[in-house]
């Protein structure tokens, strides 16, 4: 019997176990390995840092479709991997296996990024860790004003930015330090405006500068001012998990699996990748959920045709990602290319296509 390893309980895997729940594979025996049991919808999670709704309504747990698809499930991660030997290591001491590997882990976040980071800054991910840690901030606010600072100049940074400004207002001092790329990097002119406006509507100074140093009380800039701060929040870009290297998998410049147009590995015809941790030559996309997303039936498809000997597919992700920015306020900013609009509208827009993926996976079972 052939093994299918899954590693990682990303957007992409979510999808390929609610396709083994309806239809189970034949002779083959899967594995799902993801440190956390659920999955927190980012999409969803500036919403409920602003305080619109719970936590649970972001979650998707794992055991009710595992259970369905008849998927072995193992909480830890992986540590080592050698693509040449089949085989992977976890955190928990165990050594796994595989016939067929699919990874998506997504990226990681480097703590050393800024110096002082790691000891006084909380990072917004993984999301399980920074969750309890903005309840308690929520109760530090209750008690005294807080001076935040957020850093990070892309989508993440911004949504964080106004969620913040949303569900502690008074309370709180925001300040967005975006580097020196400055805010919403390669995003159309127009999204950036409306972006602009809407921080400076909330009293959200904006900083291009880069943050190279956090201590207990301040975050220091390359410009070099000084920031008062009561809870720096890291929102950067992230980068390749560490125990790629040394895989044996063909990997880019910065880490990342490289994957043909089938989502297989260039380099190991078994493994597959899909997400923030996979890259495609052939079509360079940014990391984003939008497209982890819209590689999950692809990738499910494709899973399914290897382990029979057919031919794969190629996966043909599309030329424009439409994107919505949450302004934690109901509204939203929605850009597709170089057009751009915002409202209420938008917002109302985004919320339906959220809570529709969420509840598409969450406590179905093979339903």
């Amino acid at each position: 019997m052939k093994h299918l390893l899954l590693l990682g309980g990303g957007h992409s895997h979510v999808h390929v176990l609610a396709d083994l729940a309806r239809r189970p594979l034949l002779g083959a025996k899967v594995t799902l390995v993801t440190p956390y049991a659920s999955l927190l919808y980012s999409g969803m999670l500036p919403g409920w840092v602003a305080g619109r709704f719970g936590i649970e309504s972001c979650r998707i747990a794992f055991k009710p479709l595992v259970q369905a698809a008849g998927v072995t499930l193992i909480e830890s991660m992986a540590t080592a991997l050698d693509a040449t030997g089949r085989t992977l290591g976890l955190a928990n001491g165990q050594v796994l296996r595989y016939d067929m590997l699919s990874v998506n882990t997504g990226s990681v976040v480097d703590r050393d990024v800024i110096t002082g980071a790691r000891e006084h800054a909380l990072f917004l991910r993984p999301l399980e860790h920074f969750v309890p840690l903005w309840e308690r901030v929520v109760e530090l606010a209750a008690q005294r004003e807080l001076a935040l600072v957020v850093i990070g100049g892309g989508a993440a940074g911004v949504e964080l930015a106004l969620a913040i400004e949303r569900r502690l207002g008074d309370r709180v001092r925001v300040n967005l330090v975006t580097g020196a790329p400055g805010l919403l990097p390669g995003v159309a002119a127009g999204a950036r405006r409306r972006a602009s406006a809407c921080l400076r509507q909330r009293r959200i100074s904006v900083l291009e500068s880069d943050a190279v140093a956090i201590t207990a009380t301040q975050v220091m800039l390359a410009n070099g001012s000084r920031l008062d701060c009561d809870a720096p929040i890291v929102a950067v870009g992230s980068g390749a998990p560490p125990w790629l290297r040394g895989s044996g998998l063909a990997l880019d410049e910065a880490g990342f699996i490289q994957t043909g147009p089938s989502l297989q590995s260039l380099s190991h015809a078994e493994v597959f990748a899909a997400g923030d941790v996979a890259v495609r030559p052939d079509a360079p996309r940014p990391h984003s959920g939008v497209f982890a997303v819209r590689a999950g039936p692809p990738l499910a498809r494709n899973l399914r045709r290897h382990l029979r000997g057919a031919r794969l597919r190629r996966h043909r992700p599309q030329a424009r990602a439409l994107y919505l920015l949450s302004c934690a306020d109901g509204t939203a900013i929605g850009h597709w290319g170089p057009l751009s609009w915002g409202g209420r509208w938008a917002g109302g827009w985004k919320d339906r296509l959220d809570r529709r993926f969420v509840a598409r996976y969450a406590g179905r079972g093979a339903g």
